[in-house]
């Protein structure tokens, strides 16, 4: 893949901070009275830990009272604090916060991970989600990933080879994941139906993520695969409490979903619009403003970007600026065997052409090899999670 002079700077200057960075592959691992134990998390190293909820109302059925749209939300306070902005991990589909408190085979997360380098952490369930709580009668239809939607595209690609870039794998703990594997077989037990309707999981996490950030003040937004639509959402509306958006493999790539089919064409578009706004379901602030999702005019370019690459769907010419979400220091990181290596490059270039500046990482530049898409609980995502502290330590808004 070749790379343009500013990632190919940006990529030798985060290679040389991680080199003075030494992370440990065997390290194990608020404002809110209500305190919690935090499962796999020594609590003599996170001296403050608990939970608590934002958003959320009461509804009123029959003669009974509810509370719906209501998120969870864990913390965990570093015993000494080094920086002013916390951080804010959201979990992609299917997932919970879970999967940041700690690895299936038994090792340290990036929750944990972050709270050592001195930041307050703060690990959300999604609305509808988990410890958010569920309910049918209040979401609608609930949908679930089965074992081999997680072995072909997340965990165990290598045994599949429906994308290009699957036979690099080689992170995810004791081999390929695939089931008979116990980090598999621990990582699927933690997987979680979720709200079948994507566009009302936005319309409700949204707003939740937003009361949190009133709630803690300007923080490090890190969202991961179907969550990366949230951050967008959230920085466009209140650029003023996102000190930066890391979006990890965010849901993508502009406007369609591409299906891995393997073989010589080894992807297919869907016939239908995922994301009818590019990058998310519901609206954003675009410049000159929209008045139909359709005003984008979702244009398949004539080429891919280069080997291993879907065609990008972008903005047809002249595309609509988003100013809000330039105010913002954002950052994509992909990793080099994931599925989501064909796609990020589009999501960067969608963001490029309406204005947003980014930086378009990927692992692989920074020597760091083998990840798939769940590189937060693979061998090294100890080296992942510096990797992204370093980019944060120098772009974050003071």
């Amino acid at each position: 893949m070749r790379l343009s002079f500013r990632r190919s700077l940006l990529a030798a200057a985060i290679a040389m901070s991680l080199a003075n960075v030494t992370v440990s592959a065997a390290a194990q691992s608020a404002a809110s009275p209500v305190s919690s134990s935090v499962a796999g998390v020594s609590s003599s190293r996170a001296p403050s830990e608990g939970y608590f909820f934002v958003g959320g109302h009461w509804e009123k059925e029959g003669d009974k009272d509810y509370q719906a749209g209501q998120m969870y939300v864990q913390y965990l306070m570093p015993k000494h604090q080094r920086h002013p902005n916390p951080i804010v991990l959201v979990h992609g589909t299917a997932q919970t916060g879970v999967n940041f408190l700690g690895t299936p085979d038994g090792r340290e997360g990036w929750a944990q991970y972050y709270a050592d380098q001195g930041y307050k952490v703060y690990v959300v369930d999604q609305v509808g989600r988990g410890r958010s709580g569920t309910s049918t009668e209040e979401y609608g239809k609930y949908a679930r990933l089965s074992a081999y939607d997680m072995e072909s595209i997340y965990t165990g690609q290598e045994n599949y080879n429906l994308f290009p870039q699957a036979k690099l794998h080689t992170q995810w703990p004791g081999g390929a994941g695939v089931i008979g594997n116990p980090s598999f077989d621990q990582y699927f037990a933690s997987q979680v139906p979720f709200i079948a309707d994507g566009r009302k999981t936005e319309e409700l996490v949204d707003p939740a993520l937003i009361a949190l950030l009133e709630k803690v003040g300007p923080s490090i937004l890190v969202v991961h695969s179907q969550a990366g639509v949230f951050g967008y959402k959230v920085a466009d509306e209140r650029p003023d409490l996102v000190a930066a958006l890391v979006e990890i493999e965010p849901n993508g790539p502009g406007f369609y979903d591409p299906d891995f089919v393997g073989g010589e064409n080894w992807y297919k578009y869907g016939a239908k619009i995922a994301r009818p706004y590019g990058i998310t379901r519901v609206p954003l602030k675009f410049d000159p403003p929209v008045k139909d999702a359709s005003d984008l005019n979702p244009t398949e370019e004539a080429q891919a970007r280069g080997p291993g690459q879907v065609r990008c769907y972008l903005q047809g010419e002249p595309a609509r600026q988003l100013p809000n979400l330039a105010k913002t220091p954002i950052s994509i990181f992909t990793s080099e065997s994931s599925f989501r290596a064909t796609v990020d490059d589009c999501e960067s270039a969608f963001l490029t052409q309406a204005g947003v500046p980014n930086d378009n990482i990927h692992l692989a530049d920074l020597g760091i090899h083998g990840n798939g898409h769940m590189m937060f609980l693979e061998k090294n995502n100890l080296q992942v999670a510096a990797a992204i502290q370093r980019w944060i330590e120098t772009h974050e808004k003071k």
